[in-house]
């Protein structure tokens, strides 16, 4: 299983504005490309490490994982102005499971910015990692989830 599994796309907007964007989670929640969204809840926009917004999730389940309707708590582990955004994810309360979200923002000019996004499992203990059912995020769904944003970022 890849460790870390990213993909990055070209928007036609600057690095602030698209930083607005994905640090508001209702707009965040909104460009999630698992296919796992059903509603975010009120939340304020992220400011800084530790700060936590929640989702409610509905997903098929992933082998013998039957995940159905949950609530995800995700809380920011790394924060820069304009420039990344980097999350991890726990559910129903219990600790983070390892792996960590995250935008990365490069600059390509004022009004163009290459975003990165990415599932990161290297802090999934290894006897989770080398299991067969571990699941494993899509690079369909990363892609996909830029194309949300860029959407959202040049309406």
């Amino acid at each position: 299983m890849a460790e870390r599994i990213a993909a990055t796309r070209r928007v036609a907007a600057p690095a602030g504005h698209i930083f607005r964007l994905i640090t508001d989670p209702a707009v965040h929640v909104r460009i999630d490309g698992s296919g796992m969204l059903v509603a975010a809840g009120t939340h304020d926009v992220l400011r800084a490490v530790g700060d936590a917004f929640e989702m409610e999730m509905d997903r098929e389940p992933i082998g013998d994982l039957p995940l159905g309707r949950y609530r995800v708590r995700n809380t920011v582990t790394r924060i820069e102005p304009d420039a990344l955004l980097e999350w991890s994810v726990a559910a129903n309360g219990r600790s983070p499971w390892g792996h960590v979200w995250g935008y990365t923002l490069t600059p390509v000019g004022e009004n163009e910015t290459d975003v990165t996004s990415y599932c990161d499992w290297s802090g999934v203990p290894e006897r989770r990692r080398s299991a067969s059912r571990w699941p494993v995020v899509p690079f369909e769904s990363i892609v996909a989830s830029l194309a949300r944003l860029d959407a959202v970022a040049t309406t």
